[in-house]
């Protein structure tokens, strides 16, 4: 009996040991949990800390006049939208809304691939669908054009970045979807385990592209490999940056980027609650922040009002990006979940003016996943969760 007691203690001790040399080898891996972190708006990246409120004075802006049409795309009744994604317009005025219309009578719901490709003229009315049946078609969670009207679209669900020609062929594809024998770790990545090995080439969640004038291709690649993927105009890999965590150049979902005249990425680094500023070889610049106060009372659209609305983070989440092309100067438009608003914003991050806030009726927004700006005053908002693309035009 004594034998088998000390037996015993010998594998406890053994035990909490081997737990707590895991224990710093993971903390040695992932950066820790703050002790106080407020509870980031919106829905969090699956497995991602909290990001810790960032530090900095808020900035006062203007409310921003402007007329909001919900039915300017005209379509047939029988072709309602789901969740819409997506929202490009190329250099004819022509829109490209990327429609998520799941399957109304057949299952399975979870892991049903859903996506279209819906295009319209510039006075909205409905032309075609584009890309029926494309293998790289999944469940695709952003849509670009280039300068060239080009067709590009990022697909979280196969971890493809597929471009299309203005004919509407497949003509280049980033990364690779899974074979349906092959095993797929994807955005359920065990996180115990550290941060997920990134391979030069392919994707785990990826969620946009931009390009710049060089024809430079960047990649936010996303939910679970958290980091910027550069490839030059052949689609040959350039190199990477970032990782998971909250450090300047890391990144907690990449979620959207974009690229000025300048070459210097933004890349809305969404659970992180601000947007990073890069320089083409990936050099962090600046951060910016979307931090204009608001009515932290305002209860949001999907989720709870906190018991202190007051704890609610001053610094918001940003999830959707667009830099004007037209003009003398570029701005930068941002949209966050809540309060659900967009902003206009300058290059360096200054924020001169304010548009919405989150819910249902028109001119507000209920999960923003898209912006397009063919120009300062005309601006398009994919409403994922109202199931609607607004425009916007500055009186």
């Amino acid at each position: 009996m004594k034998k088998a007691l000390i037996l015993g203690f010998a594998i406890v001790v053994s035990f909490v040991a081997l737990r707590n040399r895991s224990e710093t080898q993971l903390t040695a891996q992932q950066p820790p949990a703050p002790a106080a972190a407020a509870p980031a708006a919106g829905a969090p990246q699956r497995g991602a800390p909290a990001a810790p409120r960032p530090a900095g004075p808020l900035q006062n802006a203007p409310k921003i006049p402007y007329k909001v049409q919900t039915d300017f795309l005209k379509y047939s009744a029988d072709m309602n939208l789901g969740e819409t994604l997506g929202v490009a317009v190329n250099s004819k005025g022509d829109i490209m809304v990327l429609n998520h219309p799941g399957t109304a009578t057949t299952g399975p719901l979870f892991g049903n691939a859903t996506t279209q490709l819906l295009l319209f003229d510039k006075s909205g009315k409905f032309v075609k669908e584009v890309g029926k049946g494309v293998y790289g078609l999944g469940y695709a969670h952003s849509i670009r054009y280039d300068r060239y009207d080009n067709l590009w679209v990022a697909d979280k669900g196969t971890d493809s970045v597929m471009k299309f020609n203005p004919a509407g062929y497949v003509v280049m594809n980033l990364g690779r979807r899974p074979e349906g024998y092959d095993s797929h770790e994807h955005v359920e990545w065990d996180y115990s385990r550290g941060n997920p090995p990134h391979a030069e080439g392919t994707f785990r969640g990826v969620t946009d592209m931009a390009f710049d004038l060089d024809d430079n291709i960047y990649v936010s690649d996303g939910y679970t490999n958290s980091r910027v993927a550069k490839f030059d105009k052949n689609g040959n890999w350039v190199k990477g940056w970032g990782s998971r965590g909250r450090d300047t150049g890391q990144f907690l979902l990449p979620h959207n980027l974009q690229v000025d005249r300048q070459g210097n990425v933004y890349v809305a680094d969404r659970n992180n609650r601000r947007i990073q500023k890069f320089d083409s070889n990936g050099t962090h610049l600046t951060d910016l922040m979307l931090n204009v106060p608001y009515d932290k009372t305002h209860h949001p659209t999907l989720a709870n009002l906190p018991a202190n609305p007051a704890s609610r983070p001053d610094e918001t989440q940003p999830w959707a990006l667009c830099i004007t092309t037209n003009g003398p100067t570029q701005y930068l438009y941002a949209v966050d979940d809540e309060p659900g608003r967009l902003y206009k914003m300058t290059l360096d991050g200054k924020i001169l003016g304010v548009f919405g806030e989150s819910g249902r009726q028109p001119g507000q927004f209920n999960w923003p996943h898209a912006v397009a700006c063919p120009s300062e005053n005309e601006i398009f908002v994919a409403d994922m969760n109202n199931w609607r693309v607004q425009r916007l035009t500055l009186p």
